[in-house]
Order: C-alpha cells, then structure tokens, then sequence
C-alpha cells in the first residue's frame, strides 16, 4: 500500500500488510533506501520482479525490487504522473494530470522512449488485447482508445463528466465510473462499453447530483464491481440498477478514501484518511462485510495492490 503523504510534504511513504500476522509494516522504502519516497506517491504497478512507484508531484516513477524493496532505477522528467498500466514486457504507458500527452516506457532500460498526444489530460488506463482505454479526466467526458501496437490514437468514446476510474470484466467489458466533475453540476454514470466494438453497452445515473462515487473495483472472477460512495457499495455486473444503500458504512470520524479487493478471497479492504493531516489507517473486511481488522497506516493510506506471488 503507498501513503501520498502531505501535498508538497515530500512524506510519501510505503506500507506492507502481512496477512499472517494481520500486522502492518510502515515508512519501509526509507527504511531499505535510506531516502524519502517523494511527494504523491499516487499509484504503483507490478510487473515480474519489480514494483513502479508513480509519484505525482516528484514527477518520477520509483523502480524497486519487489521481494527487498531495494531501489534499482529511477525515471524522472515526468509532468504530474498518475497511473501505470503495462503493454507488454517491454512496454508501459503513464497518464498525466497536467500533460496532453500519454508517457511511454522502455521497461529494458527504464526510460521514455515516447509520448501519445491525446491532446487531453489522462489519468485511468486499462489494457485489453491491442487496445488501451484511456480516460481523459480533467473536465473531460471521453475516454481515448490507443492501438497499443504503433502508439496510435483510433478512436474516442463519449461518456459521462470525469470518468475517474475503469476496470475490465470477465466478459471483457469495460466499465467506467464517471463522478459528475467537482463541482458536481452533472450526474454520476456507471458506465459499460464493449470493448470489441468501442461502444455504449449499459449506463447507470446516480440518482443525485450530490452522489461523490470515486474509485471503482472488481473483484479476482470480473463478477462484482466495488465503489466508494458515502460508504462501500457493491452490484454484480449483470445488475441493471445501482445499488440504493451502501454495503459498508464508515463509521464516525472514518474518510473512506480508498479502496482494494483481494483477487484471491475477496477480503475488502478501505483506506481512512481520517483528516488527511495525521496518519490514517487501513480497514479489513471479509467478503460478506464482516470487519478484521484496523491497522494504523501512514499518512493519507491510498491504492492497495496485492503480491499474488507472495501470498500463493
């Protein structure tokens, strides 16, 4: 799990769970490195040995071992990275928040080899067979669909205002969770696309402007889709409404901030910024909702990623 850390704190930091002994380790990069991990740390990708670390307003991306967490490469020169989705072996693309173009990187030799102007701000990216989906989020309604073989833009879906967050289904389908903008003028949308054919399979409306939805999940089968909205709420894929009251409530004083479904036993687990000052924590649930656990993490607890080798 990463901590973002207070804006422009330089307090990022990296936290571990360990499902045997329900115990949380803390601050782990500066304890290996002997450095901090930078300011933002927002997101992080795993791919085979490595862990990258993308960490927004240092404008970097941190390569570390995954097993020692020893830090083996550093790629920076990056405007507002967001998130990391992989291509291939070879190959990744980075979204940014203040760029109009989509970073692209040599995983060989951990470097950018290229960009893809989308003449958009990007921040979800999901990859499916030749195709990425990227969502242009800033004020925007599109997500932007690159052939991920010569880097080409080759088509653009309209959707609703700010899709923030995206997962792919069982089926293949993607589903796109659209929060209305900030200042909340426009209605949510869940929304489902056909990934074959870049169009409009399903589109769900919040049923207030007020509704804040962030953070869209789906669990290890592709069956069920997971959300933050004044709590936790949960609606298999094939449900033709929205789910009408939350499946976990947060308790008071609790921020659900963010959220991670364990692919292998569906345990629920909800980071609580608490006032995005002090350290925050990490909650625990089964998959029917039955609280574990609350572990004290570190500053602002946001994305959760699960080491499927460590936990076989």
């Amino acid at each position: 799990m990463i901590n973002e850390g207070n804006f422009r704190g330089g307090n990022g930091s990296l936290s571990f769970f360990l499902y045997d002994s329900l115990k949380i380790y803390n601050d782990l990069f500066f304890k290996v490195n002997g450095r901090p991990l930078g300011d933002v740390p927002y997101s992080m990708g795993i791919k085979g040995e490595n862990m990258y670390i993308v960490v927004n307003n240092s404008g970097k991306i941190e390569i570390i071992d995954q097993s020692t967490l020893v830090s083996k490469a550093t790629i920076s020169s990056l405007i507002s990275p967001r998130n990391i989705s992989f291509i291939d072996d070879s190959k990744a693309y980075v979204s940014s928040l203040y760029s109009d173009s989509v970073t692209i990187i040599n995983l060989a030799n951990n470097s950018i080899s290229g960009y893809i102007n989308l003449r958009r701000t990007s921040e979800s990216i999901v990859v499916t067979g030749n195709k990425a989906f990227i969502s242009y989020w800033t004020e925007g309604k599109e997500i932007m669909v690159v052939n991920t073989a010569n880097d080409q833009v080759v088509d653009s879906i309209q959707v609703g205002v700010e899709p923030e967050s995206m997962v792919i289904d069982k089926y293949g389908m993607l589903w796109v969770l659209c929060n209305g903008g900030y200042t909340r003028q426009n209605y949510a949308e869940l929304i489902e696309i056909n990934t074959n054919t870049n169009s409009i399979e399903k589109t769900l409306v919040f049923p207030t402007k007020e509704a804040s939805p962030t953070c869209l999940m789906i669990d290890g089968r592709g069956q069920t889709l997971y959300y933050l909205d004044n709590g936790v709420r949960k609606m298999d894929i094939s449900s033709t409404d929205l789910p009408t009251v939350p499946f976990i409530l947060p308790g008071s004083g609790q921020y659900f901030y963010k959220i991670g479904i364990n692919p292998l036993d569906n345990d629920i687990f909800v980071t609580d910024a608490v006032d995005f000052v002090q350290q925050g924590y990490v909650l625990i649930y089964t998959g029917d909702g039955t609280f574990i656990s609350k572990l004290k993490a570190g500053i602002i607890p946001g994305s959760m990623y699960f080491n499927l080798r460590l936990n076989s």
